[in-house]
């Protein structure tokens, strides 16, 4: 999906739950088209090629209200937005990154794949590479946007940019770690699964 229909249905939902429309929390699980996002703390300075370049190549650049800095979302890079209330489920913003932080973990040790956390970033890392990334945003208890891990998509977007505005790191993927081919379906599964554990999730309405 794209991500402004991504990012506005996000929206919808968080004024939904703010009003008191719809206390519904929601989970947004997708893909999207090639993307640059740039957090409340980054800047155009982590580009290494110029944004002319960029969007030559048919890619935006879009500046978005979650934390963090530059980061790249393709095809292949399975994306995941909880819009939850936090001050319901009494959780801490730092204890709620580190659920994020702990899907991703547990999806890539369905693959076989041992992802850390580092204290240098939000993420999961493996070795010095990044797997995933997390990257929210808190509005009046209710958080939007959430997590990205590399399944399978080209990383080669990820040499145009800082990621996360850091130097000397790499960018990684499921598929390259494993050293063979991973299903985005499978990945998906495995994901929904810890999800639904590791959030508590009820599944009315799951598709």
């Amino acid at each position: 999906m794209d991500y402004h229909e991504v990012h506005a249905m996000q929206l919808r939902c968080v004024e939904n739950q703010l009003s008191g429309a719809d206390e519904d929390e929601y989970v947004f699980v997708t893909e999207h088209p090639s993307v640059f996002t740039v957090g409340k703390s980054g800047t155009l300075s982590s580009l290494l090629k110029s944004r002319e370049e960029i969007e030559a190549c048919g890619i935006d650049i879009i500046a978005c209200e979650r934390g963090g800095n530059i980061t790249y979302h393709g095809p292949g890079q399975l994306v995941v937005y909880p819009v939850v209330n936090l001050r319901r489920r009494n959780l801490s913003v730092a204890a709620f990154i580190e659920m994020l932080e702990e899907i991703m973990v547990q999806t890539a040790a369905g693959f076989g794949v041992s992802a850390v956390r580092d204290p240098r970033n939000r993420g999961v890392w493996v070795g010095d590479n990044k797997l995933g990334s997390v990257g929210i945003r808190v509005r009046h208890g209710i958080s939007f946007h959430g997590l990205a891990l590399n399944v399978n998509l080209a990383v080669e977007p990820f040499s145009w940019i800082r990621p996360c505005g850091l130097t000397g790191v790499g960018v990684t993927s499921l598929a390259m770690e494993n050293g063979g081919a991973v299903s985005m379906e499978a990945a998906k599964k495995i994901m929904l699964y810890h999800l639904k554990t590791i959030f508590g999730i009820v599944t009315e309405g799951w598709q």
